[in-house]
């Protein structure tokens, strides 16, 4: 996919209902299904926001993710998209998605155009809202890691994510719990959990632009 082409398709079917929950739960596992069933409804959830950040390098089309360091907490050594907590001087989610990538991996916020938001996805072990927004730069960011909150910096390619082989099943151990889950594995990295459920619903959407970049190019080249 060219990239002009897939941010066109991307403004569009971010503006139509979204894929939402079902496609978030097709990446969770069955722990983390019977957590959520049996929870009552969350008590005053800390609100937060992710950026799901595009842009081309080299004929290809990447987004950032990065790998937590180990400390003592929840996400500890987990990958996820750069984000954060909500802080009061924000000025909305949208905001926060732009000053923690700031923060976390060095992007310029005035640089990022901000196309759309996904489904808002609850985290009950750490009892966070997740607002994710996707956006992009017209050229590769200059990457500068926060080295409190990011042990690497992940530039991931669109297709990857998009080729069935990288979806798998992994046996997962967190905080003395041990489950099975789906997890995308691209190039060594396991990529689980909420980031996993939230480029899930992303993926679909990436999905069905490329099947309307697809059709568009087809009638392209019909005669008359």
């Amino acid at each position: 996919m060219q990239f002009e082409k897939l941010i066109k398709e991307l403004r569009l079917e971010l503006g139509k209902p979204l894929p939402g929950i079902s496609f978030q739960m097709i990446m969770s596992s069955l722990h983390r299904i019977r957590e959520m069933m049996n929870l009552p409804d969350p008590l005053n959830p800390v609100p937060s926001s992710v950026l799901i950040l595009l842009y081309p390098d080299q004929g290809s089309i990447r987004f950032v993710l990065i790998l937590r360091p180990e400390y003592n907490g929840v996400h500890s050594g987990q990958i996820s998209l750069p984000g954060g907590r909500f802080e009061s001087d924000d000025d909305g989610f949208k905001a926060t998605a732009l000053r923690e990538s700031k923060e976390e991996v060095g992007v310029d916020p005035s640089k990022v155009i901000v196309i759309g938001k996904l489904t808002e996805l609850y985290i009950p072990p750490s009892n966070y809202i997740v607002h994710p927004f996707v956006g992009f730069t017209n050229e590769k960011p200059v990457f500068k890691k926060d080295p409190k909150e990011v042990e690497k910096i992940l530039e991931i390619n669109l297709n990857d994510l998009l080729d069935d082989k990288n979806k798998k099943k992994r046996n997962i151990s967190v905080r003395g719990l041990h489950f099975f889950t789906p997890c995308y594995e691209i190039e060594g990295n396991i990529i689980w959990g909420a980031t996993a459920m939230i480029l899930s619903e992303f993926r679909e959407i990436v999905l069905q632009c490329r099947k309307s970049i697809k059709k568009e190019e087809e009638e392209g080249y019909l005669p008359g």
